[in-house]
């Protein structure tokens, strides 16, 4: 079995001494995304990194899919922070990071900050700067301008609370390979349309290689609930590996946020299966077995194809427990200057599905959020895209519960508009409009004085 790695998560002494440090410095509150790299990092999932990459080994990873030192390490793993927290810092000042909830999760010293050149580092990731691409458009719409990289005092991971006996972290995860006297572990990880017969092929393939097979479905960041489809698939491998007591098998989860950086992302999350002690790899038909296969020696894992098939039982999970595509939530969000007719055209569609549907339905006004959700804010770009986000997220609220939300802002920015977008449509349908009007004919109703 590979050599155990190190958390990051100090002793309760030491923690104790960090919360009180972080009373008088800057702080951070993480997003989702930020919320998974760093519980990897902190329990030791990433090694051999300690902290957020620097500088040149941001560089060399990019270059040739290793740190500085030459161990082999695919994606950047960096901080990615917005000016007016990132520029107040200097190299050995010590950033506060926190949870949404409040909670301070870990300290970072600052070795480095720079402004990356994203554009070249989606071509490299990805082959492409083209924001119709998942993973470039949600590196070019990033947090904010600056990285940040260096070393990380962890006071206490993320917090769950779905699924939290199954969420094992990397030497949780050896004790129970060691508990069950597994010497030799395959990992398989099952996607969101699995079948049950590539589970049981996966658990005899797992069998004839290793001493036990570890199901190891991807799970989404700390503080949100994970999509219908995820907790069906967990449910599913839980029932499953309970039906059926042979070939030896267990399941835990692992967190990622999808990337969609291809063959990087795979040598990538062979390298976290590594450090949970896992021995063997099994890979589908897609998946990047040469790179895999070139590496082996420095992965420490043994690459083994899961052979192609469809059985006959069908999908392994449940059908998934949701309304009609009718009964879904949605949102209208539409789009232009100020006096184009926005509000006006909201409010008569507003009226119209009132009229037609038997659900609730909120109007989310451009000039009535910012009287009563944004009244702090003014209107830099940094306070418009605040404002628009936090209109997506009230918006995303009332999809998810199949409610409907019209929205009515300015919204002058593509970026903030995409990243509304993807918001919502992970809970039900968005649709953009663009209120076309002409700036003349804008300039001639203008009532607020802004022409």
């Amino acid at each position: 079995m590979p050599a155990e790695p190190v958390d990051l998560l100090c002793d309760a002494v030491r923690a104790r001494e960090l919360k009180r440090e972080a009373l008088h410095l800057p702080a951070w509150d993480l997003e989702p995304r930020q919320l998974v790299d760093l519980e990897l990092l902190l329990h030791g999932a990433c090694a051999p990194l300690c902290g957020y990459l620097d500088r040149r080994d941001y560089e060399s990873v990019l270059e040739r899919m290793r740190l500085a030192g030459g161990e082999l390490w695919p994606l950047p793993i960096v901080l990615d922070l917005p000016a007016a927290v990132a520029t107040p810092l200097r190299p050995g000042a010590r950033l506060a990071l926190r949870h949404p909830e409040g909670m301070i999760l870990a300290l970072l010293t600052v070795t480095d900050l720079w402004e990356p050149d994203r554009r070249a580092e989606a071509e490299r990731l990805f082959g492409t700067a083209d924001e119709n691409h998942p993973g470039a458009r949600a590196l070019l719409g990033g947090t904010g301008p600056l990285y940040a990289g260096g070393p990380l005092e962890g006071i206490e991971p993320p917090p769950h609370y779905t699924f939290t006996d199954l969420r094992l972290t990397p030497r949780q995860t050896r004790d129970l390979f060691n508990r069950l006297g597994w010497t030799s572990v395959a990992a398989f990880e099952p996607g969101l349309a699995a079948r049950r017969a590539e589970l049981q092929r996966a658990r005899a393939l797992g069998a004839a290689h290793a001493d036990g097979l570890l199901v190891q479905p991807l799970t989404g960041p700390s503080g949100e609930a994970e999509s219908l489809e995820q907790i069906a698939l967990i449910g599913a491998c839980r029932r499953e590996l309970a039906r059926r007591p042979e070939p030896p098998a267990a399941l835990a989860l692992l967190p990622s946020v999808p990337r969609a950086a291809g063959e990087r992302e795979t040598l990538w999350r062979a390298l976290l299966r590594r450090n949970h002690g896992c021995t063997h790899l099994l890979l589908g038909e897609r998946d990047a077995e040469g790179l895999l296969r070139r590496h082996r020696g420095e992965l420490g894992l043994e690459v083994v194809r899961l052979p192609a098939g469809r059985g006959p039982d069908g999908w392994m999970r449940r059908p998934r427990r949701a309304a009609p595509r009718r009964r879904h939530g949605f949102t209208v969000f539409f789009t232009g200057l100020s006096g184009a007719g926005k509000s006006t055209i909201a409010n008569i569609l507003v009226a119209r599905l009132q009229e037609r549907l038997d659900r609730p339905i909120t109007l989310l006004d451009g000039d009535l959020v910012r009287r009563h959700l944004s009244s702090e804010l003014g209107f830099s770009r940094q306070h418009r895209d605040l404002n628009v986000r936090r209109i997506g997220f009230v918006a995303g609220e009332v999809t998810r519960h199949r409610g409907v939300a019209v929205c009515a802002p300015i919204a002058p920015y593509r970026a903030t508009r995409r990243e509304v977008r993807d918001l919502v449509a992970a809970h039900g349908g968005f649709v953009e409009v663009y209120v076309a009007t002409p700036l003349q004919v804008c300039e001639a109703r203008d009532r607020k004085g802004l022409y």
